[in-house]
């Protein structure tokens, strides 16, 4: 089994370029004293994700990062599963939202609806993989997941992505509709983020 490292106080490189992701995870390290500086920031370009799952992807994008900067690096590859899709987006919940005018996460809401029509499974889980990686080629990866039912319009302007039609097991709010600190509780990042910290985070 390969080492598990522990990452010192002191600047990481965040590999992402989705502000919502930024706010969340920075809201997360700030307490456990690690400078978080963004790829955005850094102007470094965003890796062609070309794995086919959670693990892959985040490990393709903080390894980009741990390259580029000679320092250690955390990426977030996460996404939502309707169970009446088979698990799709899944790993492409993203891409859903393209379109020739940039990222719509509100076509994207429409579309799960349209593709799940005539089906009553509402289940649904968002899940989250963090990858750890070093300059070296070293990665660790940290998982969350979080199950709820997907509703339709979507209700609540908070968050961001697929959040306001996402609500988790024991409430009747989706994501859209609750706070950040509300939705950290059930959060598949934070979830993910809890364990990395606890493995991870020098104490």
């Amino acid at each position: 089994m390969a080492e598990t490292r522990r990452l010192a106080p002191g600047r990481l490189v965040l590999a992402s370029h989705n502000a919502g992701k930024l706010r969340e995870l920075s809201a997360l390290l700030a307490p456990h004293g690690i400078e978080v500086v963004s790829a955005a920031e850094l102007d470094l370009p965003e890796p062609e994700e070309t794995g086919t799952t959670f693990e892959e992807n985040s490990a393709i994008k903080a390894l980009a990062a741990a390259e580029a900067t000679g320092l250690p690096a955390l990426a977030d590859d996460s996404g939502v599963m309707i169970a009446a899709l088979g698990g799709a987006p899944g790993v492409y919940t993203a891409d859903w939202a393209i379109t020739p005018a940039g990222r719509d996460y509100a076509a994207a809401m429409a579309r799960v609806a349209e593709e799940a029509e005539g089906s009553d499974d509402r289940r649904a889980a968002f899940v989250s993989v963090l990858a750890l990686a070093w300059p070296d080629g070293h990665v660790q990866h940290y998982h969350g997941r979080s199950d709820g039912n997907w509703v339709y319009p979507p209700r609540g302007t908070g968050g961001f992505g697929y959040d306001p039609i996402f609500v988790p097991e024991g409430d009747t709010r989706t994501y859209g509709e609750m706070t950040p600190e509300e939705k950290a509780r059930t959060n598949h990042r934070a979830r993910a983020f809890a364990r990395f910290a606890q493995e991870a985070l020098k104490e």
